[in-house]
């Protein structure tokens, strides 16, 4: 059992919720996740990308958008409410060196997962530059969080509600034309996103990292649910990421897989609001 510490909306859909793992928040690494399930005999099993933590408190850090039957369960959880199952850290770590100028990319909600990632590249000296996306202004999370962090910030939305009216690519393209251009580019986001930063990178060689967390079932590798192209490669996201070359990921196979159990999906939400088997 682990205990909600803590409950904050960041905004209509999306939760930020500190939960009660000592063992998970002094072993994490930047880019793991854990898998946390909220009833003991059934229910669906949720990977979530630990978005902060506290060794000296004892408590990890997620954050998630109520999308589905599982997650707007969670947001009417509230502090004091236990979560049955909890574990982690899973998946490999992001790997982190002083590679000079990084520049990170979160669209939406991958701004959470982003986060962890960019702060261990600022530790081990790295100038940061944040790129951050969304719909509209709403939907901006972490502004302070990331801005404390980059050396520069810049903020792109669809509807030009705040900073930038345009794509997270546009800013990424300048960057690339730039000398000295990135070393490193992490992008982390909806598939679709990922998939034009690499193209937008993919000219200019510069390595590009992406989270594949989306995609992942079970968190161990025995479903098989996560595989994806890499190369002339299958791997699965959650023992061989669930980062990856965005250079070589196959993202239009990728992105069908994700619509595979839509129907599924949306009839165990529905029956989930609607008060009826929770099984």
């Amino acid at each position: 059992m682990s205990q909600i510490l803590e409950k904050r909306q960041l905004s209509e859909t999306v939760f930020l919720m500190r939960l009660d793992a000592p063992l998970i928040a002094r072993e994490r690494k930047a880019g793991q996740f854990i898998i946390l399930q909220l009833c003991e005999d059934y229910g669906e099993r949720i990977p979530l990308t630990v978005a902060d933590a506290d060794p000296e408190a004892g408590s990890i850090t997620i954050i998630f958008q109520a999308v589905g039957k599982t997650t707007q369960q969670m947001a009417l959880m509230n502090v004091g409410d236990e979560i049955a199952a909890l574990v982690g850290p899973l998946g490999s770590p992001t790997h982190i060196e002083n590679f000079g100028t990084v520049v990170c990319i979160g669209g939406g909600i991958g701004i959470a997962p982003l986060h962890p990632i960019a702060q261990a590249m600022k530790a081990a000296g790295n100038k940061v530059i944040i790129i951050m996306g969304a719909r509209n202004k709403e939907l901006i999370i972490l502004e302070d969080e990331m801005r404390a962090i980059a050396d520069e910030l810049i903020i792109c939305t669809d509807d030009g509600s705040y900073g930038r009216k345009c794509l997270v690519t546009e800013p990424l393209k300048e960057l690339c034309e730039q000398s000295p251009k990135p070393d490193l580019a992490v992008a982390i986001g909806p598939p679709i996103m990922m998939k034009f930063c690499a193209e937008t990178t993919r000219p200019y060689k510069v390595p590009t990292q992406v989270s594949l967390n989306t995609i992942m079932v079970d968190g161990t590798g025995m479903c098989g649910g996560c595989r994806v192209t890499v190369g002339d490669e299958t791997k699965f996201v959650c023992v061989d990421g669930p980062e990856f070359d965005g250079h070589l990921v196959d993202f239009d196979n990728m992105m069908n897989r994700l619509n595979f159990f839509k129907k599924q999906e949306d009839h165990a939400c529905k029956i989930g609001l609607h008060g009826g088997s929770k099984k």
